[in-house]
């Protein structure tokens, strides 16, 4: 019997000892998930945050192009209204107006191109000697 008590006592202490091991992993293991957890949310916050600086930049941009589109505009317009003024002084002063709509390309001139003889292959070597 005490034989019995004795294996039992050791059962028990082995038992225990399995227990206090599973239990040690168990806080481990949970542990490890907290940590998890929290870089998981750290990771979705920073996501965020780049996106939003992201769309940021896309709107500054937008806004860049759509600000450079009214400049072109206005300067079109100005354009528009400075070649009117010239023709309209040029119309005064009797002279011809240089912007006419029809544009005439005037013929380019060729001078004449010094002819170059053809020299068939094999002939005109450098003779080295």
């Amino acid at each position: 019997m005490k034989k019995e008590h004795e294996d039992t006592q050791v059962a028990l202490e082995a038992s225990h000892k399995v227990i206090a091991g599973l239990t040690e992993i168990g806080l481990s293991m949970s542990k490890k998930i907290e940590r998890m957890k929290t870089k998981k949310q750290q990771a979705r916050e920073s996501h965020v945050v780049c996106h939003q600086k992201f769309q940021a930049r896309i709107q500054e941009a937008e806004d860049s192009m759509q600000a450079q589109h009214l400049i072109i505009e206005a300067l079109v317009e100005e354009k528009d209204s400075l070649l009117q003024t010239i023709q309209g002084l040029q119309e005064a002063n009797g002279a011809p107006a240089p912007f006419d709509d029809e544009w005439e390309e005037e013929p380019e001139e060729h001078p004449e191109e010094e002819e170059i003889e053809d020299i068939p292959l094999g002939e005109g070597e450098i003779d080295n000697e």
